[in-house]
């Protein structure tokens, strides 16, 4: 929901800033695939390094506990007893539960129950960055769509309308998925919205000139 929104926002500005400034529909329809194309390879981007270095910190995290499991193992053990304990267990039943998790898997044990990694949970920057690419993407293509669609004359307010519509929707979804007030959401994202396009057909408006 957050790349769509970012597609939404950021790409119906670009539409109607240039368009504010007189600009030919192909003018405005080139702007806006660029604007779509380097959002989501930003994303991608930004996205890939972020959970690259989450992932270069796990690594980092399990190799450090795999010594420490190799030099020290019984001070792991009472570590990972207490974790058990604090966790509601007696300490007999702690004792039990970690030396057979210790017998199972030491590291994956550790991993998950001390560290908070696991495999459903670790960084996977290439999926990470593929996410964000095609969900910006996908936002991004809602108001290009309306703009390429409707009257020449007519695509800063069908844009500005269209997409403010698209980004009340997605905020509504989001929201009840989330069990979070709906209105609240749907009035947060749409004023923004409308103030990033405010703010960019006032610019187009300000310092266009006719194609």
């Amino acid at each position: 929901m957050l790349g769509a929104n970012d597609g939404i926002v950021s790409t119906a500005s670009l539409l109607v800033g240039v368009a504010a400034a007189e600009a030919s529909r192909g003018s405005i329809m080139v702007a806006g695939v660029a604007g779509l194309v380097a959002g989501a390879m930003s994303m991608a981007a930004g996205e890939y390094v972020s959970v690259s270095s989450q992932a270069d910190t796990e690594r980092a995290d399990l190799a450090k506990e795999r010594r420490e499991l190799a030099t020290t193992p019984e001070a792991e053990f009472e570590e990972l007893t207490q974790i058990y304990i604090q966790r509601g267990l007696d300490a007999a039943l702690a004792k039990q539960v970690a030396r057979q998790l210790t017998e199972h898997d030491a590291l994956g044990a550790h991993a998950r129950d001390e560290l908070g990694i696991s495999e459903a949970l670790s960084a996977r920057p290439v999926q990470a960055a593929v996410a964000s690419a095609s969900t910006f993407a996908v936002g991004a293509a809602l108001p290009l769509l309306a703009a390429f669609i409707c009257p020449e004359n007519q695509i800063v307010p069908i844009v500005s309308v269209t997409s403010l519509g698209f980004l009340a929707l997605l905020g509504g979804i989001s929201a009840g998925t989330g069990g979070a007030p709906i209105l609240r959401a749907v009035v947060r994202v749409t004023f923004w919205g409308a103030l990033a396009m405010a703010a960019t057909a006032g610019i187009g408006a300000l310092f266009g000139v006719s194609a």
